[in-house]
């Protein structure tokens, strides 16, 4: 029952067949009980990965910009910090916003290179309307590019039955979008992978639009250019504060390279899963495409990805039911193509914002912007920030109890525990400690 429901929910509300055999694909999967778990036992840790700062600059690095174009994800709403509009939208550094500033980046590095670099927003049906307003007359094509296409939603399903959740109270709640694995059949069902190669592009450097590390930067295109690869992951040494960001790792069996997503480690192997010395990559989700090679896997839909399955609730308190998301995560393609490369950057390409503390810390005078709309640490070391999740994690509590940005650029770390607050002014210096005792 489960496949046929799914399937007529989606005619009804009016999916395309594109989109329909997509979810289709991995949904069978499902029901055939392939889940993507990846043990420990059938992995090796990754060692001897080329660095960025290895890498010869050179004055034509800039001519495989000419063929990039580049795809911020920006269909999030960021529920996880109890937010409900995009979180492109919100403050990110010296009053400006997260889009604001990746827009500037983009602006700059086409007038310094002389080149036209379509930049492209993947949005969702949360975040279109208000981020096409907030960009105003900016919001214009680039050598006849749209810039933005629209992400799909899928239905959420029963654990037990595969049948589509019904929540008449709010159906948006009844959707989820498919995870960010999406990409490559977006790009394909909507034309734009055709449109961009019609025009000349052979590069598409992707990257999530809260990272505002990520842009794309001439060496690494030159780079790219230069490996002849398919695809390509930047990816940063982890820190205390990525435990819970996926990881690469080489299968035993063939010596391929998978990416390894919370999601799909087994509950006994979280402990190596969240070992920053076991494991010392972190994905960044900055990715390059070789568009070519996604053309000739477009017959097929695109990359086949693991099929990543997310139990949720949905509904609050004792009413709520569980349901399942079928996701994909765009960084397990790199199992797909032929030719795939890994390349170490530094921390300054990964400075990802998913809870208030990113947020805080990004916030500070531990960064500043550079005149080309770059941020800069200027920290000796990128200090670490740990606010107490029962009070701080929704944007809503933490605009209450931090008035005022803290500074931080003297500061080792700072952890708050407790229902406190941090006054204005604070100003955090080594391995800083707001607390308040419960009785």
């Amino acid at each position: 029952m489960g496949y046929n429901t799914a399937i007529a929910k989606m005619r009804i509300a009016g999916k395309s067949e594109a989109e329909i055999a997509d979810f289709s694909r991995a949904l069978a999967h499902v029901r055939a009980g392939q889940r993507t778990l990846i043990p420990e036992r059938i992995i090796e840790p990754l060692t001897n990965i080329p660095s960025f700062a290895s890498l010869e600059s050179t004055p034509d690095s800039s001519k495989a910009l000419a063929h990039t174009a580049v795809l911020k994800l920006n269909g999030g709403i960021g529920t996880t910090m109890g937010l409900d509009g995009p979180k492109s939208l919100l403050e990110a550094h010296g009053g400006r916003t997260f889009l604001s500033i990746a827009l500037g980046q983009i602006l700059s590095i086409r007038e310094r290179c002389s080149t036209p670099l379509p930049f492209i927003l993947l949005n969702s049906d949360a975040t279109d309307a208000p981020t096409r307003a907030a960009l105003g007359s900016d919001n214009t094509p680039t050598d006849g590019i749209p810039p933005t296409v629209m992400q799909s939603v899928v239905p959420r399903l029963d654990p037990d039955t595969l049948d589509p959740i019904s929540w008449p109270e709010d159906p948006a709640q009844e959707w989820a979008p498919p995870g960010h694995g999406d990409l490559y059949g977006v790009l394909i069902r909507s034309g734009l992978l055709d449109r961009l190669m019609d025009r000349g592009y052979r590069f598409l450097f992707v990257a999530n639009i809260d990272n505002l590390g990520a842009f794309p930067d001439p060496d690494i295109a030159a780079w790219f250019e230069s490996t002849g690869a398919d695809f390509a992951a930047e990816v940063v040494r982890r820190t205390p504060m990525d435990t819970k960001g996926g990881h690469f790792a080489r299968r035993i069996s063939d010596g391929g390279i998978v990416l390894r997503e919370t999601a799909q480690t087994p509950e006994s192997d979280l402990p190596f899963f969240q070992s920053v010395d076991r494991h010392p990559y972190v994905n960044t989700n900055n990715l390059w495409l070789n568009l070519a090679s996604l053309k000739a896997m477009s017959a097929r839909g695109g990359p086949s990805l693991p099929v990543i399955v997310n139990n949720k609730m949905v509904g609050k308190g004792q009413q709520a039911i569980p349901a399942i998301q079928i996701e994909s995560a765009m960084g397990t393609a790199i199992g797909s193509f032929a030719h795939s490369e890994l390349l170490e950057v530094d921390n300054t390409r990964f400075i990802p914002v998913k809870k208030m503390a990113d947020l805080m810390l990004l916030r500070s005078d531990a960064f500043e912007l550079t005149e080309e709309g770059r941020l800069k640490d200027r920290a000796s070391v990128r200090p670490i920030v740990d606010l107490d999740s029962r009070y701080f994690s929704r944007f809503e509590d933490f605009t209450k109890r931090v008035p005022k940005t803290p500074s931080l650029v003297h500061a080792r770390s700072l952890t708050v525990r407790g229902d406190t607050s941090i006054p204005p002014g604070y100003v955090a210096r080594g391995d800083a400690v707001i607390t308040v005792s419960q009785v």
